[in-house]
């Protein structure tokens, strides 16, 4: 099936169609061939031919021999690094997100929104578990997460319906199903400053996540701390978790009002 055209005529299509084509591989598909990158985009064979060339020729996709296969180049790595150096809240906040880490033994990372989900900016572990281990660059959902849950109970109204509006459009259906979730939230938030998730993405770890108040770049960023809920007591996500990533974050934001 043909791809639409965009009704913007100043829309830039064909760069359209190339970013299209960087953002169908994946974690679990890291090595495509055209035929599958034309299944996955809606594009024809011959431009789908006719992008990875391209995109090849930049570097920012390599083709693998053995497979016959495409995989990201490290251009596509390098064209994201000027963002992360610009965010010095990353190296303001490591080392305290470190130290929570490692005091309950789980995950502190550091998101911002990508359109409908949130990607980790940074992160540390408190644990050596390999089934389980987030890393930069590595995007959630926002919907049934902490981090996401945080980053739309903090946004403006208007805003946060326009996000909630582009998740229903590319997954139909969860919005509503996750509506008494993101009114929870908005509650937790204002009530206690954080919100909570209960294993709604991954089962076997409870997380919370808090908003960062001062802004990077125009974009509002959020810490949250995940923990494997065999390694919890009783209450002590809401009782410790939550407050202890809630003094984290003021601390944060502290320093940074401080370097202005």
């Amino acid at each position: 099936m043909p791809a639409a055209r965009h009704p913007d005529p100043d829309f830039a299509t064909t760069l359209q169609h190339g970013l299209q084509v960087l953002h169908c591989f994946t974690v679990g598909e890291p090595a495509l061939g055209n035929k599958e990158l034309s299944e996955r985009t809606g594009l024809s064979k011959a431009t789908i031919s006719r992008l990875t060339y391209t995109l090849a020729a930049r570097g920012l996709v390599v083709f693998d021999a053995h497979l016959r296969r495409y995989r990201l180049g490290s251009t596509a790595l390098t064209i994201g690094y000027p963002l992360m150096a610009s965010l010095r809240i990353r190296q303001v906040a490591r080392a305290r997100m470190k130290q929570l880490a490692d005091e309950v033994g789980g995950s502190v990372s550091l998101g911002m929104r990508d359109r409908t989900r949130m990607v980790y900016v940074e992160t540390c572990r408190g644990h050596d578990l390999s089934a389980w281990r987030p890393d930069i660059g590595a995007a959630v959902p926002m919907l049934p997460t902490a981090m996401g849950r945080s980053w739309l109970a903090q946004a403006p109204h208007q805003l946060r319906d326009a996000v909630l509006a582009q998740i229903e459009a590319s997954e139909p259906g969860q919005v509503r199903h996750h509506e008494a979730d993101l009114a929870r939230a908005q509650a937790d938030l204002k009530r206690r400053g954080f919100c909570v998730s209960r294993g709604a993405w991954r089962s076997d770890v409870q997380a919370v996540g808090v908003p960062i108040r001062i802004p990077q770049d125009g974009e509002t960023l959020v810490l949250n701390c995940g923990v494997l809920t065999s390694r919890l007591g009783p209450r002590q996500l809401e009782q410790g978790v939550g407050p202890s990533l809630v003094a984290l974050a003021r601390s944060v934001e502290d320093d940074l009002d401080a370097a202005q």
